[in-house]
């Protein structure tokens, strides 16, 4: 089955983008299954109950999020009610929503979880701890995770904890966060599909999606500025992992960007 992970929604621009652009792709590469990072896919940042329905309604199966993800208190309950977004399960117990599902696609079930780092992140439960805790429900054989975090060392560190599709680990993980795409795609030694981050949809010509100059003002000046998101030709970033069905080994992974 061929596994579709998109990067950080940005903004109005960004969700726009990934509903032109996500039909001709579901046809061209045969998806299965479309996760999609939306933390950022409200106006301003954060997610908002209109954003992600607007994710749901252009073709994406699951919603995954981080450290943005309780930024816009209108999404507490959206995040209870809904099962398919996810916010990252090491949040402390009593937090709005839940951190992996089940989806039923019937012929075949697929676990998503959602888990955030903790280097120069915020001071959440031990990511790897968190992995073992899900891992040790009783789950369908392909498992995905997003594991949304700013350190390229411990993405990795975490990659290779989690590999060993066949005895029980993980299928695949995509990294998120940084919005920038890294060229590490590939299949870990234990079958598990890996990219240290996925990259984003948003605008090309900007700084993570937001307009350069505010950045450049925030960066020099040490003083708060409002960011706005940047306008112009947008991208897609993302990566399409095929998994046996049967012994839940990732075959290959694939990176775009979709302009």
């Amino acid at each position: 089955m061929n596994i579709l992970t998109i990067g950080d929604v940005v903004g109005s621009g960004g969700c726009e983008h990934l509903r032109k652009k996500l039909p001709e792709l579901k046809k061209l590469k045969a998806i299965d299954l479309v996760i999609s990072n939306g933390e950022n896919s409200a106006v301003g940042n954060g997610i908002m109950p209109f954003s992600a329905d607007f994710l749901f309604d252009s073709g994406v199966d699951v919603i995954t999020t981080g450290n943005h993800v309780f930024r816009r208190r209108e999404i507490y309950d959206y995040l209870d009610e809904r099962e398919n977004i996810l916010r990252p399960a090491n949040f402390p117990k009593g937090a709005p929503g839940k951190g992996f599902c089940i989806f039923d696609m019937g012929r075949v079930q697929v676990c998503i979880i959602n888990i955030m780092g903790t280097s120069f992140m915020e001071n959440l439960a031990d990511p790897f701890d968190c992995l073992d805790d899900i891992l040790s429900h009783d789950l369908p054989k392909i498992r995905i995770v997003d594991f949304h975090a700013e350190a390229t060392g411990e993405k990795r560190a975490f990659g290779f904890y989690a590999d060993g599709a066949a005895n029980g680990r993980v299928a695949a993980i995509f990294g998120t966060h940084t919005h920038v795409p890294t060229a590490d795609e590939c299949v870990l030694p234990g079958g598990t599909g890996y990219i240290t981050d996925v990259g984003m949809t948003g605008v090309i010509d900007s700084a993570l999606g937001v307009k350069p100059e505010l950045v450049i003002e925030r960066l020099r000046t040490k003083l708060p500025v409002r960011f706005d998101n940047a306008e112009g030709p947008q991208k897609m970033d993302c990566a399409i992992f095929d998994v046996d069905e049967k012994s839940g080994l990732c075959r290959s992974v694939e990176r775009l960007s979709v302009l």
